[in-house]
């Protein structure tokens, strides 16, 4: 019987991500660091496979790095910003934080803070 896995696309399919995202996490957060990303199941060619059902491990994973989850204190001043802006743009602060998290996933080599000045930067025209 043939057994499945994950490649870095799949993963990064399954998380909502670009596999760009998934490369960048597992380079900054190689075996042995402080918040190792989830070691692959298999590697075939160099190509890392995770199995299909380790996609909750990695979404576990995903939601400990620092900034992710609910509460975290005070907003940084580039996000509050961004809140004032979106607001002024006509999105509710729930569509605006939706919208920063889908952007932060979506570039991971930016910080929340450049992400926030890029898109206030594009609205700005």
């Amino acid at each position: 019987m043939t057994e499945h896995y994950l490649g870095v696309l799949g993963v990064a399919e399954a998380l909502g991500v670009t596999r760009h995202a998934v490369h960048k996490w597992r380079s900054r957060h190689p075996a042995g660091s402080d918040r190792p990303f989830p070691e692959p199941d298999v590697e075939i060619d160099g190509a890392p496979g995770w199995r299909p059902d380790r996609v909750e491990e990695i979404v576990r994973w995903r939601d400990g790095l620092p900034g992710r989850g609910v509460g975290g204190g005070r907003p940084s001043a580039a996000r509050q910003d961004y809140l004032r802006a979106a607001l002024a743009r006509g999105l509710d602060r729930d569509e605006a934080l939706r919208a920063l998290a889908a952007f932060v996933a979506e570039f991971p080599e930016m910080t929340e803070p450049e992400v926030c000045a890029w898109l206030m930067e594009k609205w700005r025209g």
